[in-house]
């Protein structure tokens, strides 16, 4: 590498040891950026009491190009528009879930109780074909007390619970009844039901067409025939939201690499050239005992006015072409910034 840009990188280095809060100059923006991705921790920009002091030329913009950048907004799905589904037939969530037979599964099951569970099993559902579904409720809850490992008792009671329109119940019973027996169709039939009572299409369909693939049920076919178009326009509606935001996200991903990018540019454009004259008023480094970059900017009254866009833009001017001065003649800020740096190199600024 030149070894005088090793110098100057040594310099800048030196003075971000010196003066972190060169870091947080807007033209760094890229830097601080590159070093935050490789894990270092950038020291907050201090707050100063009553701003800057002494007419520093910083003005507002300083304390504005600071201040963090926002997130780039990504809509959630409640921003998304709505999707039109048709509820007819949904109903209210049920609250009372069936009693606790949890502590059941340690009682040990004889011959007899499971006598008993059939002979309570055939009358709960002798009261279930006459209408009286409390009865057929009470006596399917005796016969899984008698017999908690039988799934057929929880599928049974689940279709009470669907007609007494208490589907989450309903779900519960058939979540029982699934894990005895997960190849029984008679616990995906009513929990299908169960949630579409409740609206939810995609559970329903899943269900329902488990039940048809387990053993087929006209009744389970023609609710599958309901539900599935419905859980397919949920399922479209996803894919065309994951699409959108995957194309969001692509997006923002570009436009912060196309601003890094500005950023990059933006700070070798306004980089401090080593080859301006003295003379022009704006010296970015000379012979062996003069001040270069590193010097200039640990000096706070440079440092500060190199924060001002309009600075800046002048500094680049006069930069690219020295002669420019002369169009800052009248201009006492840009002007008192030149005798500044020309009393470092001992040249006044000539236009």
């Amino acid at each position: 590498m030149d070894s005088r840009k090793v110098a100057e990188l040594k310099a800048f280095v030196n003075l971000c040891e010196t003066s972190p809060e060169v870091l947080h100059l807007p033209e760094l923006g890229f830097f601080r950026s590159w070093l935050q991705n490789m894990g270092a921790k950038i020291p907050p920009l201090a707050k100063t009491e009553g701003g800057c002091k002494g007419g520093c030329p910083c003005g507002p913009s300083s304390t504005a190009s600071s201040a963090p950048e926002p997130e780039p907004h990504v809509p959630s799905e409640s921003e998304e528009s709505e999707i039109e589904i048709d509820q007819d037939g949904v109903i209210e969530p049920d609250t009372v879930e069936p009693e606790d037979i949890d502590d059941l599964d340690s009682i040990e099951v004889t011959d007899e109780m499971m006598d008993q569970a059939n002979e309570k099993k055939v009358e709960a559902i002798n009261a279930l074909g006459e209408g009286d579904l409390q009865k057929a409720l009470d006596l399917f809850t005796e016969a899984i007390k008698l017999n908690p490992r039988l799934a057929i008792l929880y599928a049974k009671r689940a279709s009470v619970y669907i007609k007494m329109q208490k589907p989450n119940a309903a779900i519960r019973d058939c979540d029982r009844a699934i894990s005895i027996n997960p190849d029984s169709a008679q616990p995906y039939k009513w929990r299908g039901k169960a949630h579409r009572l409740l609206g939810h299409w995609e559970e329903a369909a899943k269900d329902l067409a488990t039940t048809c693939k387990l053993d087929y049920d006209e009744d389970a076919s023609a609710m599958l025939k309901e539900v599935q178009p419905k859980a397919n326009k949920i399922i479209e509606h996803r894919r065309k939201y994951e699409r959108k935001r995957e194309e969001r996200e692509i997006k923002d991903r570009q436009e912060r690499i196309k601003k890094a990018r500005e950023e990059h540019a933006r700070a070798q454009r306004v980089s401090i050239s080593v080859d301006v004259s003295g003379a022009a008023g704006f010296p970015g480094g000379g012979p062996a005992g003069m001040p270069g970059l590193g010097d200039l900017l640990k000096d706070p009254e440079v440092l500060n006015a190199m924060k001002d866009p309009e600075v800046m833009a002048a500094f680049q001017d006069v930069a690219q072409n020295p002669a420019n001065i002369s169009k800052y003649q009248n201009n006492p800020k840009i002007m008192a910034l030149a005798s500044k740096l020309s009393s470092k190199f001992g040249a006044p600024p000539q236009p």
